[in-house]
C-alpha cells in the first residue's frame, strides 16, 4: 500500500494530485494511478440523493475490497482498512456535540476487533466476531501530530461524557456504529444512508479517501490513527464533490 500523509494532504502539500470534478456535476474523477494498489486506486465517487437516502459511491481500479489487515492476534497495535467519505457536515448532524472535527462515513475491516456490537455481519449467531467482515462507522476526524499522517479519530477523555449517538459502541472515541450495510461489485462500493440519520441535511460537499488506521499499541490516546493514505479523490481533501 502507498504511504501517503494525511496530514501533508490536508495543508495542500501533495503536489501531484491528478483528479479534477468530472462532467458528472457533483462528482469526483481521479486517473488511475499505477503506484497505487488496484483495490485501493480510486478513480471516481459521488454521493447522490434518492429521496430519503443518500447512496455513498466509491469506484476503484480493481477488486475493491479484496484486501484486508493481516491479524496480529490483539486490539494494540491492529491494523483497520477504509474506505472513507470526510464530508462537510457537523458532528451534531450525526448525534454528537457540535463542532468536533471531520466528519467522515467509513467502510472498514479489522480482524482484531468487533465495534458493532448490535449487528452480525457474518450471518454467525455471535455479534462480536464480525471486525474482518467489511461494515460502516461514521467516524469523527481531528488533527493530532502523534498520528503518523496527522489526524486520529477523536478520543474521548477519562471521565467525560459527551453527546453520543444510539448507536455508538461505546468506545473511547468519536465513532458511530449505524448498521448500513456495505455493498460491492467488482470495483464499486456503495452504502446507502438514510437522510434522517444526519438531521436531513442532504446537501453538502464531500470527498474520498482510501486509508489505514492503527489502534495505538498502549491502547491509550490518540487511541486509532491515521497511519497512511492510499489515495483521495481530490488529490488535496479538498472536498470538491457534493450531493446531486
Amino acid at each position: 500500500m502507498r504511504k501517503t500523509s494525511l496530514a501533508l494532504a490536508l495543508f495542500g502539500v501533495i503536489a501531484s494530485a491528478q483528479a479534477h470534478t468530472s462532467a458528472h456535476e457533483g462528482h469526483i474523477v481521479s486517473a488511475k494511478n499505477d503506484a497505487i494498489s488496484l483495490t485501493f486506486d480510486i478513480v471516481h465517487a459521488k454521493v447522490v440523493k434518492n429521496g430519503g437516502s443518500l447512496t455513498f459511491q466509491t469506484e476503484v481500479a480493481a477488486g475493491i475490497g479484496a484486501e484486508k489487515p493481516t491479524a496480529v492476534g490483539k486490539l494494540a497495535g491492529s491494523a483497520v482498512y477504509s474506505y472513507v467519505w470526510p464530508t462537510s457536515l457537523n458532528s451534531a448532524d450525526i448525534g454528537f456535540d457540535e463542532g468536533k472535527g471531520i466528519v467522515a462515513l467509513a467502510v472498514t475491516a479489522h480482524p482484531d476487533f468487533d465495534d458493532t456490537p448490535r449487528y452480525d455481519e457474518n450471518k454467525d449467531g455471535n455479534k462480536a466476531n464480525d471486525g474482518n467482515e467489511w461494515h460502516s462507522h461514521w467516524v469523527v476526524l481531528t488533527e493530532d501530530k502523534a498520528c503518523p499522517a496527522g489526524l486520529k479519530v477523536r478520543d474521548i477523555p477519562e471521565g467525560a461524557t459527551p453527546k453520543v449517538p444510539v448507536t455508538w459502541p461505546e468506545l473511547p472515541i468519536y465513532i458511530d456504529s449505524p448498521g448500513y450495510e456495505p455493498r460491492f461489485t467488482s470495483t464499486e462500493l456503495t452504502v446507502e444512508v438514510p437522510v434522517k440519520d444526519i438531521g436531513f441535511k442532504d446537501d453538502f460537499n464531500f470527498d474520498a479517501v482510501t486509508s489505514v488506521l492503527k489502534v495505538n499499541a498502549s491502547v491509550h490516546n490518540p487511541l486509532l490513527c491515521v497511519t497512511a493514505v492510499d489515495d483521495i479523490a481530490s488529490g488535496d481533501l479538498s472536498l470538491p464533490g457534493f450531493t446531486r
